[in-house]
């Protein structure tokens, strides 16, 4: 470990400052330009050498001298006063803004050191003059300097999700997943949906890395800790949306066990973008050997690296579109679907890259039945595929991804009707290769159990926002027959009252449902918290997803050793930090240290 350097008081005739580090680190800080250097850089050579090229000046100030200069801040106050940004303030927005916009593209840090402030510099020379380039050379853009400001960036954009979180007049959604990274560590991410004011928000929480084992109590306490860090209780949570393995943050998860221990009245949802697997465990024996006959065919191809470059080799010889077939992955959603499809209509080709590599997996593949309910399994999970897909949003809540559900399972007897008079209209891979009747035969029978099987599992698995009766004037309050609604319901009076506004009929034509009810609270608060309260919960894990695919950009080979929570909070929110406080306080936090 090399060996720190220490603070001289007599830098300052070379207009340096010292910042210290919560760790005790010692790193100077020009005052003229405030740029930051690291711990090495604590020597006369370097800081003379910074003063004479970047300042054009001549040293031998005085620490007295230094303390006794005006302060910047009467300076930058008259500017202000005019509309005029000071020196030091144009330097320091140059800065944050550069990387705001570095950590929102996800690139790294040294990128401004090594390759956009050198090319600036150059632009400026050839462009504005060397006046101008200098200038330019002044904003402070190194690796370290970018660090912190993202940091600080995250931090005010954290901050300000807190405070919301806090104000919401109702408790908060929150969804969580775990993924595994590329250096096999597990990162837990979490989102929150909240009111604020008209509108339902959806931001960011946090990505933590589980240190140790990843068991439902370690979720818990890495969830609990991040509120009580923060000071806020943990009953602020009024809804869990959770997705990932069983035993970690399944519905009968230790976790969840631990969350309702805390808040008893919490309601825990669990993804529903994942019907492929309740298809997959409800498959009848021969329809589950060919799914498993595609995987095994399929990691043949990709999981060997010169299986799969002379697979591409062998497409670019014979002129087809498909090159590349996807990794069969487990818990990804359209997944499956997209590699039935591509297998179903590769079929041919794959067969003779396999008779090409003596694969023992060509006996298996050339079975007519087997390509029968290969061709069954690519159309079902291309509707699977789609109702994924139309569930892949934000702003998605229960009740609506209920509906959408519904409305599939309740296809499934149309389906059983036309396939018992062996009409495959519905599955048109199946129907473009069902030649004879004992072909239909066999794979009707096959159909009408699976389909049947998944309807029962449907209706009992994904329960969750299905409204009664009397709950769904919440849908359309102005449609809705009041009949249903008990006499001692105390709010039947309210829904009367609101029913007669030809105002408020006109904002519920014209709104989505969710700010509908939020633009309530004023008129009609029990009825907007009855409301709010069914549509706040999540019913998918879907921002999760796409925070693990920004989590990907990040952590790479190059970043592995990365701590990346701020960066992913500064990509991905949609808060904007507050620039002019964050650069006011750093301004004053300079001033005090002189």
């Amino acid at each position: 470990m090399s060996k720190k350097r220490k603070w001289d008081d007599d830098y300052v005739r070379y207009w340096f400052t010292c910042t210290t580090e919560v760790d005790g680190t010692q790193r100077p800080q020009c005052v003229l330009c405030n740029s930051i250097f690291s711990n090495a850089d604590l020597r006369p050579s370097k800081l003379s050498d910074h003063f004479n090229r970047q300042h054009g000046g001549v040293g031998g100030h005085d620490l007295n001298s230094l303390k006794h200069m005006p302060a910047h801040s009467d300076q930058n106050e008259t500017l202000k006063a005019f509309g005029v940004a000071s020196h030091e303030d144009a330097l320091l927005q140059a800065s944050y803004q550069f990387a705001y916009l570095c950590a929102k593209e996800k690139n790294p840090h040294t990128i401004a050191e090594k390759l956009v402030k050198p090319c600036a510099l150059e632009i400026a020379q050839i462009v504005l003059g060397p006046d101008a380039q200098k200038k330019l050379q002044q904003v402070p853009l190194s690796d370290d300097v970018i660090h912190s400001r993202i940091d600080e960036m995250s931090q005010d954009i954290l901050q300000q999700v807190l405070e919301d979180i806090k104000a919401s007049p109702l408790k908060v959604g929150v969804q969580l997943a775990e993924t595994t990274d590329m250096d096999d560590c597990s990162q837990l991410m979490a989102f929150v949906r909240y009111v604020k004011e008209r509108e339902i928000i959806e931001e960011f929480l946090f990505c933590e890395p589980l240190q140790l084992t990843m068991k439902g109590i370690d979720v818990f306490n890495l969830f609990r800790d991040f509120f009580w860090k923060h000071k806020i209780a943990l009953d602020v949570c009024g809804s869990v949306c959770t997705d990932g393995a069983s035993s970690m943050l399944g519905e009968n998860s230790e976790f969840v066990a631990c969350v309702k221990k805390e808040v008893p009245h919490i309601v825990i949802t669990h993804c529903l973008l994942n019907p492929h697997e309740l298809v997959t465990k409800t498959l009848p024996a021969k329809l589950r050997d060919a799914l498993f006959t595609v995987v095994r065919v399929v990691n043949f191809i990709k999981g060997r690296a010169p299986n799969h470059r002379v697979f591409q080799a062998f497409f670019e010889e014979i002129g087809i579109e498909y090159s590349v077939l996807l990794f069969h992955t487990e818990m990804r959603w359209l997944s499956r679907g997209q590699i039935l499809t591509h297998v179903f209509e590769m079929y041919e080709e794959i067969d003779q890259f396999l008779h090409h590599q003596s694969s023992n997996l060509v006996d298996g593949f050339e079975n007519k039945e087997f390509k029968i309910h290969l061709a069954y399994l690519a159309d079902l999970f291309k509707h699977l595929n789609e109702l994924s897909a139309s569930m892949q949003r934000t702003g998605m809540n229960t009740v609506s991804a209920r509906e959408k559900l519904s409305a599939f399972v309740r296809k499934f007897p149309f389906w059983l009707k036309r396939i018992e008079k062996r009409n495959f209209t519905n599955f048109p891979f199946l129907e473009e290769i069902i030649v004879s009747d004992n072909e239909a035969v066999c794979i009707a029978t096959d159909i009408t159990l699976h389909l049947q099987q998944l309807s029962n599992f449907f209706h009992g698995y994904f329960s969750i926002g299905d409204l009664d009766e009397a709950s769904k004037w919440i849908l359309d309050p102005f449609l809705f027959n009041l009949d249903f609604v008990d006499d001692g319901y105390l709010m039947k009076n309210d829904l009367a009252e609101l029913r007669a506004s030809g105002q408020i009929l006109m904002e519920f034509e014209t709104m989505k449902l969710e700010d509908f009810w939020c633009a309530q609270f004023t008129a009609f608060p029990n009825l907007a918290k009855t409301a709010l309260e069914i549509l706040i919960p999540f019913a998918t894990t879907y921002l999760c997803e796409l925070g693990f695919s920004s989590l990907l950009h990040f952590k790479t080979k190059s970043r592995s050793c990365f701590n990346m929570s701020d960066d992913i909070r500064v990509a991905i929110s949609k808060k904007v930090p507050r620039f002019s406080d964050i650069i006011e306080q750093k301004l004053q936090l300079q001033q005090k240290s002189l």
